[in-house]
């Protein structure tokens, strides 16, 4: 059933939006993106077999690199298939951390580093501010959480006292939250490049 809401709630999108000749607006993503917002209601981190291309987790659960992966599907851009493909063609480019030999369809996409590589090689990359107002809707940025792990997340068209909500999934599923500045920001990404 929350499967069926994600996708009649994508549905309702302009139709330029999941058109993969169109060049998504950053209104559309970040639509795409709120739509997770009580339908992704848990954290789930653990390897699983995909299909490919178009390959998910349940709609119930994911990381935080699925709410991108997913915003990006439903306005026509399939990272899974991007990351996969550009890391056969440059498999060096991509941080070393798992110990694998060749890129994995099945994980690779849901794998902060690699977004962050493949943003960095694909994408714009801007400069990291202190500033809230500096941020726009529907630019990537990447935090290095407390505990050291990466995070991923979007953000939002919407603000708290002028800083940006990010849309992301920190551990209890999708949320649109004032936390852009809740962690050390270590990327910020605009893609498409524009």
């Amino acid at each position: 059933m929350r499967a069926f809401l994600l996708l009649a709630a994508l549905a309702l999108l302009p139709a330029h939006a999941v058109s993969a000749q169109a060049r998504p607006t950053s209104t559309d993503l970040v639509a795409a993106a709120r739509a997770q917002v009580g339908l992704t209601l848990g954290y789930d981190g653990s390897y699983q077999r995909l299909a490919y291309p178009g390959g998910d987790v349940p709609i119930e659960t994911g990381v935080c690199t699925d709410v991108l992966v997913r915003a990006y599907r439903a306005v026509g851009i399939d990272l899974q298939q991007r990351v996969h493909e550009d890391m056969r063609r440059a498999f060096g480019a991509y941080p070393p951390l798992w110990g694998l030999s060749t890129p994995d369809r099945n994980i690779d996409h849901r794998r902060v580093p690699n977004l962050q590589a493949y943003f960095g090689r694909h994408g714009q990359s801007l400069p990291i501010s202190d500033r809230g107002e500096d941020y726009q809707p529907g630019e990537v940025v990447v935090w290095r959480l407390d505990s050291g792990l990466p995070h991923i997340g979007l953000v939002s068209d919407r603000t708290q006292d002028g800083r940006p909500l990010v849309i992301h999934n920190i551990g209890a599923g999708t949320r649109e939250e004032d936390a852009l500045f809740a962690h050390r920001i270590e990327g910020r990404f605009r893609y498409p490049a524009r």
